[in-house]
């Protein structure tokens, strides 16, 4: 068909030969998710087969947005990565849109369809799952996505920014054992996760190393949130035997052992001695917990798909940043033990 006939398709025209409603063939246009496959083809087929041509929102640089999205927004840590996304993206004339989609389908679909009404030039995904489902759609918009501290296998077409799970949870182990402490608490992540499995690992490895058996009673389980960590650690701290130290597998986790330790009557770290998997915001939390992760260089990594002026990474898809245990206030050396020479571990 002409370029002159191209011109006068219409809307109206293509739902006629369509059969369908003129909103429907305007959501097809628009990307929306609630049409029927077999429908949306039939529409897409006569939108290419008569050259319709799409009317594209004029994207000045000043005007573009990064989407980021979480999981849940309740955690210190996220606060820094939204600081530092935004420094990143607003220094090179984008801006932030932040969603919590809270695990939930429904949450999932609402910012998928807010998504498509503005002009966001890529994704950054936080610690989130992202469902097939979700990752077809994506596809379909063509849109660059970023996976921050994946939970789980992510997409193999996507970036990827983690944390040396394996090798942080070693050194934060060995830093503990080093302290004297031969009684360490451990609460993992959900099982499912490899990043849970390669942080309960590292766990294991440190007190192999040193010739501590790993005690079962010792590791309980988590999901990464307040309230299980408040109930793993009322658990170990009835033990007969408590430990005198614990790690868990995430900040917030970590949070939840602080107040079972306070409700207990003890203090940290002069009874029982605290550490992370991930560092809370400074200032944002009375109680310190973990100093683990380089979240400071994550938000620019995050970002160079999307922001053309960042540094890009070259041709590696995906990044692994060490972790660090550097000594802070909730932590001690074991009570009635000098501590122990233990070598941290060197990550790269």
């Amino acid at each position: 068909m002409g370029s002159d006939t191209s011109r006068n398709v219409t809307i109206a025209m293509i739902a006629r030969l369509a059969g369908v409603s003129v909103p429907t063939v305007s959501r097809v246009i628009n990307g929306r998710t609630d049409v029927a496959p077999q429908t949306r083809e039939r529409v897409e087929e006569l939108l290419t087969r008569h050259g319709y041509r799409r009317r594209l929102a004029s994207r000045r640089p000043s005007s573009a947005l990064i989407d980021l999205v979480f999981n849940d927004l309740d955690s210190p840590w996220a606060v820094e990565i939204i600081r530092g996304v935004e420094d990143v993206a607003h220094s090179n004339g984008a801006g932030t849109v932040v969603s919590a989609i809270h695990q939930r389908t429904s949450s999932a679909k609402q910012w998928l369809d807010n998504m498509r009404t503005r002009s966001t030039e890529g994704i950054i995904f936080v610690t989130s799952m992202v469902a097939p489902p979700l990752q077809a759609e994506l596809r379909r918009l063509n849109l660059p996505v970023v996976i921050v501290d994946p939970a789980g296998v992510a997409p193999q077409e996507a970036p990827t920014i983690g944390a040396t799970n394996w090798a942080g949870s070693l050194e934060a182990n060995q830093y503990l054992l080093g302290l004297g402490h031969r009684r360490i608490g451990f609460i993992a992540g959900p099982p499912q996760l490899m990043c849970s499995r390669a942080r309960l690992d590292g766990y294991r490895a440190a007190l192999d190393a040193v010739g501590v058996a790993v005690d079962d009673a010792l590791i309980r389980p988590g999901n990464f949130y307040h309230e299980s960590g408040y109930a793993a650690g009322v658990q170990m701290l009835a033990l007969p035997d408590p430990p005198t130290a614990i790690f868990a597998s995430s900040d917030q986790m970590a949070l939840g052992v602080y107040e079972a330790v306070r409700k207990r009557g003890l203090r940290v770290p002069d009874d029982v001695s605290v550490v992370g998997f991930r560092r809370p915001a400074r200032g944002a939390v009375v109680l310190p917990a973990a100093d683990h992760r380089p979240s400071s260089r994550w938000p620019r990594w995050a970002c160079w798909p999307h922001v053309p002026c960042c540094d890009s990474p070259g041709a590696r898809r995906s990044r692994a940043l060490a972790s660090n245990s550097p000594p802070n206030s909730s932590s001690a050396t074991a009570p009635g033990r000098r501590p122990a020479r233990a070598e941290p571990s060197r990550t790269r």
